[in-house]
Parts: C-alpha cells; structure tokens; sequence
C-alpha cells in the first residue's frame, strides 16, 4: 500500500481509496496515480509519463496527460484551479504533494 495524505493506492490489486472511500480508476489512470503518487515529493516530467504509462518515447499527443490528469484530478477531488494533490511545476512537470498546503 501506498498512502499519501488521504489517497491510498494498492499496485498489487490495482485499487485507489479516497479519504478511506474505494474510487474507480481506469487502467491508465492508475498507472498515471501510481507514476506520481510512489514518487510523492518529486517532480516527474513529462517524459518520465509517457514512458513509465503509456510505454513510448514519442508523444502521441501534446494533450495525452491533460486529459488523463483532468480525468484523475475530479476522482481524487483535487481542483485543478487550486490543487492540493497534483501539482504542476511549469516546463519540469508534475509533483504529487506530500502534504497539503495547509498542513
């Protein structure tokens, strides 16, 4: 298990809890949920996802994480005008937040 602030995510059955409430991710959304949440602190870049979620090393599309970010962000309920999860550090890439902003 993988807990950071009130998400919890099991890899091995591929489960995510909200505040202790099962959410229902799609396969490439946990991935994406995984990709940042077990490296909670760091930045991960772009590249980093689309190698580590979707396995290329091209962009598929310019859109691709937004997307799937904006899809991820609304079930963890994290507002994208004021995120307290997901984070993005502009031109480096994203940073899932160890704590929340009023911790």
């Amino acid at each position: 298990m993988i807990k950071v602030q009130e998400i919890s995510i099991d890899p091995t059955t591929r489960r995510a809890w909200r505040a202790g409430e099962e959410i229902t991710l799609s396969r490439k959304e946990f991935d994406l949920v995984h990709a940042l949440i077990s490296r909670a602190g760091d930045i991960v870049t772009r590249e980093e996802l689309m190698r580590d979620v979707w396995h290329t090393s091209f962009w598929t599309s310019s859109k691709t994480i937004d997307v799937h970010l904006g899809w991820v962000r609304r079930k963890l309920g994290d507002d994208s005008r004021h995120p307290h999860l997901i984070t993005t550090i502009r031109g480096k890439g994203l940073h899932f937040e160890k704590s929340s902003p009023a911790a």
